[in-house]
């Protein structure tokens, strides 16, 4: 890292190199009006970059964000950020080579939570609060995964449901927030979900009402009249950010910055036009403000989130470890268009305004940008969380209608191949997912049982019940392990 790099700072502002774009409005004039829970690498590549750009439009800085981290890991974020004044370096990366790096402003105030619960409680008690948005991650909404319903088991969920608890959840503490605003005879806030789930608003709504009805069944009652829940299509891809991109962001830009991030150039946002206590005019900064979401999020979840399946387990196996490398091999480009094509897009509604063959190709050249190195370790993570939500969808749906299913199929296999925990040398693969003692074992089963991956109800429903699937899976699953990944995606593509 350059010694010569200047510390982010409110301060260093002006005296950053020109290269640097930095917020053109006065950061002084800024209250926040949203209060974000999940202040990582998403959030401030996507919600806080759009509400800046709004900001540097000429207006809307009453919409100014307070960023709260609720978990204990989140404490780093919250003090690098704090130690900068909100500020962060986004820095875009295209697939020539050539970077933009951007100084971030919208975010003006941080809490942490474990340190002072009653602050976060106050902050969202508070009518400036008009908007609670959450990147809390697909897991984070404590959906049982064959019900639909609620789960309440976690030990904090459990904590938070005892009479006058302090909160320590993100339910917790949206709870208490409107509690207290309906209390005070105050207009509630929206709660808007930017996580990459089908009706993710929807889901908010149906998760944090029914942690609130095992509270205070009046308070349940009265959300459900009051509360906004708006949908919302998220995309973009931002990997997690090393230390090469911490120093070159020094070497090559002058700013020394604790936690940039990084980013495609691509970006979007669809949302639906439902708010409680108004809304930023996003339109002007780009965002698609629409009556209908789902189109667009069904489009995202089973074309670009579930194809993102389809490459991680498969590639790792094949020996790569990045989504660029997987997607420069013709072999797995013609396997992931095989599957958006015939597979993915023949369960979407029509989607406005979108063709979705360009959509398919710009995909596959988008994860094949060389510059981002998504690595296929944080595609295969959470898999427990991902697979139900993306795929799953797309296998029952095309069981229903006689479409076809074997890419998918190819697709499951290979999670649970690769869920073994070690790949085709031998060497050990670290699983990282909140199930992963479970996914584990049933893999490590598939010996005595071709299926006994398949038999987690929870994760698959009633898919071992179907004897086309289960033909298609066990045929891909035995390929994969006498044959290996390449081979198996060979054979399968030839068909």
């Amino acid at each position: 890292m350059s010694d010569t790099a200047t510390p982010l700072s409110a301060a260093a502002l002006p005296g950053l190199r020109e290269q640097v774009a930095r917020p053109g409005y006065d950061r002084q004039q800024v209250t926040a009006s949203i209060v974000h829970f999940g202040v990582g690498g998403f959030h401030r590549a996507h919600q806080a970059m759009y509400v800046d750009q709004l900001m540097n439009e000429g207006g809307s800085l009453e919409w100014g964000i307070c960023g709260v981290g609720a978990l204990p890991h989140d404490q780093r974020i919250i003090d690098t950020l704090t130690a900068q004044d909100g500020l962060y370096t986004l820095v875009v990366k295209h697939p020539d080579g050539h970077r933009e790096a951007r100084v971030i402003g919208s975010i003006t105030e941080l809490l942490f939570a474990p340190d002072d619960p009653q602050a976060v409680v106050d902050r969202l008690a508070d009518p400036q609060t008009r908007i609670v948005s959450l990147t809390i991650t697909e897991g984070g909404y404590l959906v049982n995964q064959v019900t639909g319903e609620f789960d309440p088991s976690d030990e904090n969920i459990q904590h938070d449901l005892e009479p006058d608890a302090v909160p320590r959840t993100v339910f917790g503490f949206i709870v208490a927030g409107l509690a207290a605003r309906r209390a005070a005879g105050a207009t509630p806030f929206t709660v808007m979900s930017c996580d990459n789930l089908p009706g993710n608003g929807d889901v908010a709504r149906k998760m944090i009402t029914a942690f609130a009805r095992l509270r205070d069944p009046d308070l349940a009652d009265w959300m459900d009249e009051h509360v906004a829940f708006p949908n919302a299509m998220v995309d973009r891809i931002t990997p997690v950010t090393v230390q090469d991109d911490i120093d070159r962001l020094a070497d090559e830009f002058g700013v020394a910055d604790g936690w940039p991030v990084v980013c495609e150039p691509f970006t979007q946002w669809v949302l639906e036009d439902r708010f409680t206590d108004g809304r930023p005019p996003l339109q002007d900064a780009g965002v698609q403000v629409v009556g209908d979401v789902v189109p667009y999020e069904l489009m995202k979840l089973r074309l670009l989130n579930a194809s993102h399946q389809a490459l991680c387990y498969l590639g790792y196996l094949s020996g790569y470890r990045y989504a660029h490398e997987v997607c420069q091999d013709p072999l797995f480009v013609d396997f992931l268009l095989g599957y958006m094509e015939h597979e993915g897009s023949p369960t979407l509604p029509e989607v406005p305004g979108v063709d979705l063959d360009a959509y398919r190709h710009r995909l596959v050249e988008r994860f094949a940008n060389p510059e981002v190195r998504d690595t296929l370790a944080r595609l295969c993570a959470e898999s427990s969380d991902r697979i139900p939500k993306w795929l799953v969808p797309v296998i029952t749906a095309n069981l229903s209608s006689g479409g076809e299913i074997d890419r998918s199929a190819l697709v499951v296999a290979s999670w649970a191949r690769y869920a073994e925990g070690t790949d085709e040398q031998g060497d050990p693969i670290e699983i990282v997912d909140r199930l992963k003692t479970r996914v584990m074992a049933a893999a490590g089963r598939q010996g005595e049982d071709p299926l006994a991956f398949l038999r987690d109800r929870d994760l698959f429903g009633d898919l071992v019940d179907n004897e086309r699937f289960t033909r298609a899976y066990a045929e891909a699953l035995e390929r994969l392990h006498v044959h290996g990944a390449r081979a198996t995606l060979e054979a399968s593509v030839r068909r």
